[in-house]
């Protein structure tokens, strides 16, 4: 099972494809999508529409995998990481994908073993989980980690319902 792992922002989006195979996750690769901030918010979300759009084309994800929003102290950047979020969730459930949502403490517990870790030692440990995978951008390091939660939580929850 192909899994995208999709961390949303406005700015910049990250992305990572991870594999699940028999227990074993293997790295396929990451990245991420920018949106040009000198444009209006509408053209920059349709930029991260088109670039999410263009990652699942590419890579033929089974699931995908989204970091759920936290609230910034600035209501008017959360609002926005909102319609950011709104577009990257967009784009998988139209190329007919199942989506998990996921909050970070989540992701932090099932990569790191805590929810309160560091985000170098999500980077980290993702680098540690998926042999091959060198990202040091943040963004992308952040989805592999959505990828790998929803990877173990898919897989747990199988077991349970056999």
């Amino acid at each position: 099972m192909r899994v995208l792992g999709l961390d949303p922002g406005l700015r910049t989006t990250g992305w990572g494809m991870i594999e699940l195979a028999d227990n074993r996750l293997r790295y396929l690769g990451d990245g991420v999508v920018r949106s040009d901030d000198r444009l209006s918010l509408a053209q920059r979300l349709a930029q991260l529409h088109r670039g999410v759009q263009a990652v699942i084309a590419q890579w033929c994800p089974d699931e995908a995998a989204v970091e759920q929003t936290f609230v910034n102290k600035n209501p008017e950047s959360t609002l926005k990481l909102g319609q950011a979020r709104g577009v990257v969730l967009l784009a998988p459930a139209l190329a007919g994908l199942e989506v998990g949502e996921y909050t970070p403490a989540q992701v932090k517990q099932a990569v790191v073993g805590t929810g309160r870790a560091a985000k170098e030692q999500v980077g980290m440990m993702v680098r540690t989980l998926l042999p091959g995978c060198l990202t040091v951008q943040a963004d992308a390091a952040d989805a592999l980690g959505v990828a790998i939660c929803h990877a173990h939580l898919r897989a747990t929850a199988r077991r349970i319902g056999r």
